[in-house]
């Protein structure tokens, strides 16, 4: 089992976050997810990836990863095709090999903290959430550390965020979700809204990296929000 940071005698430790990115389309959201929570500094991360997921990743990336030893710092910085951001930089010199607030768990490693409910985490979320994987937490049957890890936050009453992209959904698929939602979970699919004055495609990824972010505790500002005072003159979007 890895040996993990403790935190100094008199602080609290940071934010634990189990983020997993399976294989459903979206995986320009699970990246922007990764940085946006790179950037918090009192968030630590515990990554998995599944196969598909990586396969995904190459697809709409065109970022290939090695499922057992992938790239993180290329992950972590890659933007999409499309994008007209900048690469995202890591704040660290010596990226994530010199980072004490990411992890990385292989999908089939049952030893690793994450498959436990005496690891103390603060959330999940799997983005993309794929049906297959949907299917596996909704049944308890877990055939890899990503459902069990779920699993594990159901069990102990975690907050886990599901973030399913597919369109349109078989009966089959909704009642998995209904379950998921009965035992506690959040489903979250990837709709952007458009009301937020969106200009960009990047926009749009951001906002439902946004509405995960609000879900699992950590503060951001990627979206334009609706203002508190009704009387602000700047018109709501």
């Amino acid at each position: 089992m890895s040996d993990l940071p403790l935190a100094a005698p008199g602080k609290s430790r940071r934010k634990r976050i189990v983020v997993a990115i399976t294989g459903a389309s979206g995986a320009p959201y699970a990246v922007r997810l990764l940085q946006a929570l790179r950037s918090s500094e009192d968030v630590e991360v515990h990554l998995t990836l599944s196969q598909s997921g990586v396969a995904v990743i190459g697809q709409e990336l065109g970022l290939k990863l090695d499922v057992r030893r992938p790239n993180l710092d290329a992950l972590l910085t890659c933007v999409a095709p499309w994008s007209t951001e900048k690469p995202y930089r890591l704040d660290s010199p010596l990226g994530y090999s010199g980072d004490d607030r990411f992890f990385f768990h292989q999908f089939d490693d049952y030893m690793t903290p994450i498959a436990s409910g005496s690891f103390m985490t603060d959330a999940m979320v799997i983005c993309p959430c794929s049906g297959s994987t949907l299917s596996g937490v909704s049944r308890a049957s877990a055939s890899n550390l990503i459902e069990r890890a779920a699993e594990v936050h159901l069990k102990e009453h975690r907050k886990l965020v599901l973030v399913p992209r597919e369109t349109p959904m078989s009966v089959l698929q909704i009642e998995n979700m209904h379950r998921l939602a009965s035992a506690g979970a959040v489903l979250l699919p990837a709709m952007p809204g458009w009301y937020h004055n969106v200009t960009r495609l990047e926009d749009l990824v951001d906002f439902v990296v946004a509405r995960i972010l609000d879900q699992i505790g950590v503060e951001n500002r990627m979206i334009q929000r609706w203002k508190d005072d009704p009387s602000d003159s700047e018109t709501n979007p």
